[in-house]
């Protein structure tokens, strides 16, 4: 439901989203209220003291009080529950409810400094009940310190902009001073988003990279949410209901059969290699990230293993490695890849907006000179993750439409300047001129990985689409089964956003129902056809256009809104689809396991994927733990381990089936 209009603004909370708190609040004044019952009459009697008829006043006015309390909390949770989330007419009396449960905090405060005024005046009376009406009175203040922080919490600093239009319904989307009022809402929007970006990013530099970060991230946010009237809970939702559409969809689909080629087939076998390439330079990438993943992955034996190396001044040894900010990486760092310190020709750790830490060595294995680029580990690199406008990729090769992500095609720029300008790469390859180049990364390293291939293609023709097209020959993705990250685009994000619309707009159930199954069915599974929508069944493919439930959660029209649910959407200049680079190894989890992967060991299957299959954000329990670099050399050791096994077992003398 669009955020509840009070006091002449809007605010960031719906007439659907008290039944929790009015719930919880029930709880504690109902078992308030029998507790100063129960003191009242066990010690009534013992109120014939000095300043007894005060404490009697005190607990009667307030168990009177708190009755009124419980009936208004009680009936603002029931009209709550009614209607659905874009059918707000049963909850209509829900803002006269709420003007009257505000107006009971006057008499509370009142009441509560009252009742600590006449304890603290030293009245002569039982133990008990003096305790007993302390209690009373911080209970008190702790509820009413609590109302004040939530009300600060869905404070909305644009309600008071938002409101008017919020009134004016949908006939009026398309007038002049609509117009007017959207764009004073944008730039007002950007103006709020970039001070809580510098608000939560106080500790990071003032430099230039900063500001245009600061700049790009507030304009990404005030785009995305300027054309909806969406609150947390209907985002929180709709993607409940869409994690079970979409494992619905997929339990209601015919099983494909994919036949499984010998071990001796080319196909095969080339997943085999690369496989085994991601499995051996995936521990680069993760010695990138330097000591807390280290230790995070060892957290018995790795503060033991690298503590000297943090204590120790460094040595003429570690001179040997250019670079800067060490600390304890280079322990941790030699740990994970298994070389020594001679192997290595740079480490840095410098870390600042579009400019990442990388190192560079020699891996005498694979014969290779091995780029490594860390991902994301800070604020700055956040910031260069939301620097999401595309720019063209400044390379010489015959691809016309060369454009990237701007933060990571920045921080690709900085790493590639670094090892071209200060000879790094010729130093390596003084040492080792027959070996190969490698660059690897692992999530905002491993995109920044992928655009310094391309950038170094031409000087080093041995580094191992569209943009896309072109780096096939060159690069390989891995990603791991719902992972949202390789899916992150701001298109995928404003179709993601339409999908919710849609999904959210069209479920006949009450927001507090849908919110309580979506968190049974993440944490324990069960059947995802439970909350059918009013659009399970009919011709979903045939409307071209928002109907009234999805109209009222948009502020204005957006020619981006086709709701035909596989009609493409109309990109924006600044940010056009992006894909994921190269050939593109997608590992997916076989069979079942536990919700969160914690109960038993999980199995693997991999696979060549193209990037139409990460066209769609996949919501799910593992879309963000699959992204983490541990779980991802754990699912590469298993899927390794297990083809190994495979090509080792005797044929059966025909191939295998597998069903999908």
């Amino acid at each position: 439901m669009p955020g509840m209009v009070l006091f002449g603004r809007r605010w960031a909370i719906a007439s659907d989203d008290l039944v929790f708190p009015g719930f919880f609040e029930l709880v504690v004044r109902v078992l308030w209220w029998i507790g100063i019952l129960t003191l009242y009459l066990m010690h009534r009697g013992k109120l014939d003291c000095a300043g007894g008829a005060l404490l009697s006043s005190y607990l009667i006015v307030l168990m009177i009080l708190l009755a009124v309390v419980i009936c208004t909390v009680s009936a603002i949770m029931c009209v709550s529950m009614r209607g659905t989330i874009c059918n707000p007419g049963p909850r209509k009396s829900m803002s006269k409810l709420l003007y009257i449960r505000l107006a009971l905090f006057f008499p509370e405060m009142v009441w509560a400094s009252l009742g600590a005024a006449w304890v603290a005046d030293g009245v002569q009376c039982d133990r008990t009940v003096v305790n007993g009406i302390i209690a009373t009175v911080v209970v008190s203040w702790i509820i009413i310190a609590a109302t004040v922080v939530s009300i600060i919490i869905v404070f909305d600093p644009l309600g008071g902009k938002m409101a008017p239009y919020s009134s004016a319904g949908p006939s009026h989307l398309d007038s002049h001073d609509s117009s007017q009022l959207l764009n004073g809402l944008k730039t007002a929007a950007t103006s709020v988003w970039e001070t809580r970006i510098k608000l939560l990013c106080c500790c990071i530099g003032k430099d230039d990279h900063t500001r245009v970060a600061f700049s790009s991230t507030a304009e990404l946010f005030s785009t995305y949410f300027s054309d909806t009237d969406l609150v947390p809970s209907d985002i929180a939702a709709g993607l409940a209901l869409l994690h079970q559409q979409q494992d619905n969809i997929r339990n209601n689909q015919e099983p494909a059969q994919v036949v499984c080629h010998a071990p001796g087939s080319s196909q095969e076998a080339d997943l085999d290699a690369e496989l085994e390439n991601c499995h051996h330079y995936m521990q680069f990438a993760a010695a990138a990230y330097g000591w807390p993943l280290y230790i995070y992955r060892n957290p018995l034996t790795g503060l033991c293993r690298i503590g000297g190396d943090c204590c120790r001044s460094r040595t003429t040894d570690y001179d040997l490695v250019g670079g800067d900010q060490l600390n304890c990486h280079f322990g941790s760092i030699l740990h994970t890849t298994g070389l020594q310190y001679r192997d290595f020709i740079h480490v840095s750790f410098h870390d600042k907006v579009y400019e990442l830490p990388f190192l560079v060595a020699l891996d005498h294995r694979k014969e290779s000179v091995v780029v490594a680029v860390r991902g994301t580990m800070s604020l700055q690199d956040v910031l260069t993750d939301l620097s999401a406008e595309s720019e063209v990729l400044d390379v010489e090769c015959e691809v016309q439409d060369r454009l990237a992500h701007k933060g990571i095609s920045q921080a690709a720029r900085y790493v590639y300047q670094r090892l071209i300008n200060d000879g790094i790469l010729s130093q390596a390859f003084s040492i080792a001129p027959e070996y190969r180049l490698v660059i690897v990364g692992h999530s905002l390293g491993g995109g920044a990985a992928a655009l310094l291939a391309t950038m170094l293609r031409a000087a080093y023709p041995q580094v191992s689409k569209a943009l896309q097209e072109y780096s096939q020959s060159f690069i390989v993705s891995l990603v791991l089964g719902k992972d949202v990250i390789p899916r992150l685009s701001v298109t995928n994000l404003e179709d993601l956003k339409r999908r919710i619309l849609r999904v959210v707009a069209h479920c006949n159930k009450p927001k507090y129902k849908i919110l309580l199954h979506g968190l049974w069915y993440e944490l324990f599974g069960g059947n995802p056809n439970n909350l059918p929508t009013e659009l399970d069944g009919g011709d979903q493919e045939v409307l071209t256009q928002p109907l009234l439930g999805e109209q009222s959660l948009l502020t204005r029209w957006s020619p981006a809104y086709s709701f035909s649910s596989d009609s493409p959407l109309d990109s924006s200049p600044k940010y056009p689809p992006l894909y994921p680079p190269g050939r593109i190894i997608h590992l997916q989890e076989e069979g079942a396991s536990g919700r969160f992967g914690c109960c038993s060991a999980a199995h693997y299957s991999a696979k060549w994927s193209h990037e139409a299959e990460f066209s769609k954000i996949l919501i799910g329990p593992k879309m963000l733990t699959d992204h983490m670099p541990d779980i991802l050399m754990r699912a590469l050791d298993s899927v390794v381990s297990d083809r190994a096994a495979c090509v080792s077992c005797p044929a059966q003398g025909v191939s295998s089936v597998d069903v999908a």
